[in-house]
C-alpha cells in the first residue's frame, strides 16, 4: 500500500511538473511579437527581444525659440550647410531615420513568398509606401551624420540586418545596405537629402535610388521616395505632406507600379492620399493601388476602381478658409473609402499613447538608439548610438547636447582641414562608388565585411 501510494504521488508530481512546463511555455508565448499575414489573416507568432517603448525624457518645448530669426536669411537656399539650433532636432541621426524603412520588413518577406509577379509588385509597392509612413507628424529634424558615422541594426525576429555609413559630408550622402538573414532579399541605396526653405515651409527632396532584390525570384525593383514638406515653420500648427510620383520598376519582368502621392490641394481633399496602378511590360493595367501613406494601402481591379470613383464624384462642395498667416492644415478624414472587392496590402501600426511627447516617434523609432546589454562591446566605435549629442538630447539635457553638437562639428571641420593640409582624400570603409547593374546609374554599393567585427583603424569621430 505504501509503495502504491508512493508511486501514485510520484506520478502526480510528474504530471504537475509537466503541467508547469506547459504553463511556462505558454507564458513565454506572451513575449512573442504578433503580426498578421496580410492576405490570409493568419496570426504569426515570432519570438523577439523586448525593446523600450519610451524615451528617457520627453521632448523639449520649441515655443521659446524664434525660428524666423534663424531662417529669414535662408529663403530659397539649401539648408544642409546651415547650422540649426538643436531644439529643432529629434534625438536620432539621419542614418537611424533611414533604418525606419525596415519597420515593415514582413512585406518584403511576403513578396518573396509569392509566385505571381503582379502580386509581388503589390507587396513591394505597399512596402515602398510603408517605408515613408513613419514621417507622419515627425516635424523634428534628424541630426546630420558626421563623415564616417555608421549605424547597424539587427532584428532577428524580423529576419534582417542593416548597416549604413555617411560616405560624404558635402554634399551629404548616406549609404545603406540591408539583407535577409535567410538569404531571401537585399535592400540597398544611397540618399542625398536636399532641404530648402520656402518662407512658410521646408521641403525635402530625397535624391537617390533605392533597390530591392528578391534573390529567390531573380528580380530587382528600383524607385525613389516622394518629396516631403513641413508646413508652418514660422507660424501655426506644423503639418506634413508628401507628394510626387514614385515609379517602381521590376527590371526582370518589365512590370511597373506608378504611385501618385497627392499634394494637399486647395480644399485639402487629397491630403495623405496615394493612388496608382500596376502594369505589365505591354502596359496592360492589372491592379489599382490606393489608400493613404498615413493609414493603409489597398489593391483592387482597375474597372471596379473606376466605377467607384465615378459614383464618388457627386457633390462635394467644401469651402476653403483663407488665412494669410498660416497654411491651414486641412481636416483629415481618418479612414480610406474602401472599394468593394479590395484586398488590404498594409495597415500602419498604432503609435504609443505618449508619442506626441516623444517627438511623435513610433515604437520602432523609440528603440533605435537603445544600447542593448552586451551590444556596446561589439558595435563599431563609429555607430551613432555613441554620439554624445544625440544621447544627451534623448536624456533631456539640452545644454549638454548643444555643446556636444558644436564640439563634434568643430572636430569634423578640424579633421577636414588637416586632411587638406596633408593632401589626403577621405576614404570610406564599408561602401564604394560603383554602377548599379539594374539602372546603370552611379551609386554607393556595400563592399562587405562589416559584420566580421574587425573595426581596427576606424576614425575617432566622437
Amino acid at each position: 500500500m505504501i509503495g502504491a501510494a508512493f508511486i501514485d504521488v510520484k506520478g502526480r508530481l510528474t504530471l504537475l511538473t509537466q503541467a508547469f512546463k506547459r504553463l511556462t511555455s505558454a507564458a513565454k508565448c506572451l513575449l512573442f511579437h504578433c503580426s498578421k499575414d496580410i492576405h490570409g489573416g493568419n496570426l504569426i507568432l515570432e519570438r523577439g527581444p523586448q525593446f523600450n517603448h519610451s524615451l528617457p525624457a520627453p521632448m523639449f518645448s520649441r515655443n521659446s525659440v524664434s525660428i524666423w530669426s534663424i531662417l529669414k536669411k535662408c529663403i530659397g537656399l539649401e539648408l544642409s550647410k546651415i547650422t540649426m539650433p538643436i531644439v529643432l532636432n529629434e534625438p536620432l541621426s539621419f542614418l537611424q531615420r533611414i533604418s525606419e524603412y525596415m519597420e515593415h520588413t514582413y512585406l518584403i518577406n511576403k513578396a518573396c513568398s509569392l509566385s505571381d509577379s503582379i502580386e509581388r509588385m503589390q507587396a513591394v509597392a505597399a512596402f515602398a509606401v510603408s517605408a515613408v509612413a513613419s514621417q507622419w507628424d515627425r516635424t523634428g529634424k534628424p541630426f546630420n551624420p558626421l563623415l564616417g558615422e555608421t549605424y547597424e541594426l539587427i532584428r532577428e525576429e524580423q529576419g534582417f540586418r542593416l548597416v549604413s555609413e555617411q560616405v560624404s559630408h558635402h554634399p551629404p550622402v548616406s549609404a545603406f545596405h540591408a539583407e535577409s538573414l535567410t538569404g531571401d532579399f537585399v535592400f540597398h541605396g544611397s540618399i542625398y537629402p536636399k532641404l530648402k526653405f520656402w518662407g512658410r515651409a521646408v521641403e525635402a527632396e530625397p535624391k537617390g535610388t533605392i533597390t530591392l532584390e528578391l534573390l529567390k525570384h531573380g528580380e530587382a525593383y528600383t524607385w525613389s521616395n516622394p518629396f516631403c514638406c513641413v508646413h508652418n515653420i514660422i507660424l501655426g500648427k506644423l503639418w506634413i505632406e508628401q507628394y510626387g510620383t514614385v515609379e517602381i520598376v521590376n527590371h526582370s519582368t518589365g512590370d511597373k507600379c506608378v504611385l501618385n502621392f497627392k499634394p494637399c490641394g486647395m480644399f485639402g481633399k487629397e491630403l495623405h492620399k496615394v493612388e496608382g496602378y500596376i502594369q505589365d511590360k505591354s502596359k496592360k493595367k492589372h491592379a489599382v493601388i490606393y489608400g493613404k501613406w498615413t493609414e493603409c494601402m489597398w489593391s483592387v481591379d482597375p474597372q471596379a476602381y473606376e466605377a467607384h470613383k465615378k459614383s464618388e464624384k457627386k457633390g462635394d462642395n467644401k469651402k476653403h478658409k483663407n488665412n494669410d498667416d498660416a497654411d491651414d492644415m486641412p481636416d483629415v478624414q481618418e479612414t480610406v473609402s474602401v472599394v468593394p472587392g479590395s484586398t488590404l496590402l498594409w495597415r500602419i501600426d498604432s503609435r504609443p499613447a505618449h508619442s506626441a511627447q516623444m517627438y511623435n516617434f513610433t515604437n520602432f523609432a523609440m528603440s533605435l538608439n537603445e544600447l542593448e546589454p552586451g551590444k556596446e562591446a561589439i558595435l563599431a566605435p563609429t555607430d551613432c548610438r555613441f554620439r554624445p549629442d544625440i544621447r544627451a538630447m534623448e536624456n533631456g539635457n539640452m545644454d549638454e547636447a548643444s555643446q556636444e553638437k558644436e564640439r563634434l562639428e568643430e572636430k569634423q571641420r578640424s579633421a577636414r582641414k588637416e586632411r587638406a593640409r596633408n593632401d589626403e582624400e577621405w576614404s570610406t570603409r564599408w561602401f564604394q562608388m560603383g554602377t548599379n547593374p539594374h539602372t546603370g546609374s552611379q551609386g554607393w554599393l556595400y563592399t562587405g565585411g562589416y559584420f566580421n567585427r574587425n573595426y581596427q583603424d576606424l576614425p575617432n569621430i566622437y
